[in-house]
Formats: structure tokens, C-alpha cells, sequence
């Protein structure tokens, strides 16, 4: 993680923590890095001396806290919080595919439930007509279908919108 001192085109100054630099590049470049005083997203790195711990000193003794003198200014209220992008628009693409293949299979095959190991292998052997097929099969089937020489394709589960 990587702890940058920001800023904005209106010089307000905020700090924020990124997986890397690229992913900062990235999240800027995407306008999802925002000034939480003025919500510009015209935000750049601000020029930061690197913090390095010493080895060769002691610990550090402890700061005394400072003194109150005069009351702080009341807390500036920050902009409602904006829903962050949970997926970026390849993420949208592939899982909009792999939803088409599954309508397409859906209207194309036969749903044959936890009977998809037993029926794939009579179309297999001829003992029962030809024909496109789907269903669930555990490893184990999966493994022994295989080995029949059984020609079939795992389908990747959807996701139902939780994300």
C-alpha cells in the first residue's frame, strides 16, 4: 500500500492510500479520486519527502500532546459520499457474455439436472438420440466423463447479482 499526499486544482490537500502507483494512475485517470472538500477529481500527487524509519537510534521517545489555547473551527461537512465503480466496463462486457451464453444454452439444450453425467453418457454409447444437453455434474462425474471420452464444456456459474 502507498499513502499519497494529494492535491487538488483548488490546492485543498488530503491524503489517500493505493494498492500502487499504477492503481492511483488508474483511479485518477477514471475520475474516481475526488477532493473530499470541493469534489474536483482534477487531483495530482503533491510533491512528499519519502517517511523512512531510522535503525541505527533508539525508539523514539513520546511526544508530549500539545497544549489547547483557542477552540478549533467547526468541521467543514463533506460532500455526500458517490457510489464508487465496483466494476470497470471490461468486468461489465465479460460478464454481459457470459450471460448471453447462458440464455443461449438455456434455450438451446435439453436441462437435464443432476442426470447430466448418466444421460451425456447414453448420447455417448447411442443409446439414446443425439442431442445437446446440460445440467450438474459433480468432479468425480466430471473426471469419469473424461475418461469416456465424453466431450462436454463446464459452464462458469453467474454470479445472480450479488456484485
Amino acid at each position: 500500500m502507498i499513502r499519497y499526499t494529494l492535491i487538488c486544482d483548488n490546492a485543498h490537500e488530503f491524503e489517500s492510500w493505493f494498492a500502487s502507483s499504477a492503481s492511483f494512475d488508474e483511479q485518477a485517470k477514471r475520475g474516481f479520486v475526488t477532493c473530499p472538500v470541493c469534489d474536483s477529481a482534477k487531483v495530482e500527487r503533491a510533491v512528499m519527502a519519502p517517511a523512512v524509519a531510522r535503525t541505527d537510534r533508539g525508539p523514539r521517545p513520546a511526544e508530549p500532546a500539545p497544549e489547547a489555547t483557542a477552540p478549533s473551527p467547526a468541521p467543514v461537512p463533506s460532500p455526500a459520499p458517490r457510489p464508487a465503480a465496483l466494476m470497470g466496463e471490461k468486468e461489465m462486457a465479460f460478464r454481459a457474455m457470459l450471460t448471453a451464453l447462458h440464455e443461449h444454452v438455456a434455450a438451446n439444450a435439453e436441462p437435464v439436472g443432476k442426470r447430466f453425467a448418466e444421460e451425456a453418457l447414453k448420447i455417448h454409447h447411442g443409446e439414446t438420440e443425439n442431442r445437446a444437453i446440460y445440467g450438474e455434474a459433480s468432479a468425480e462425474d466430471a473426471r469419469m466423463l473424461h475418461e469416456e471420452g465424453v466431450e462436454f464444456l463446464p459452464l462458469p456459474r453467474l454470479p445472480e447479482g450479488r456484485n
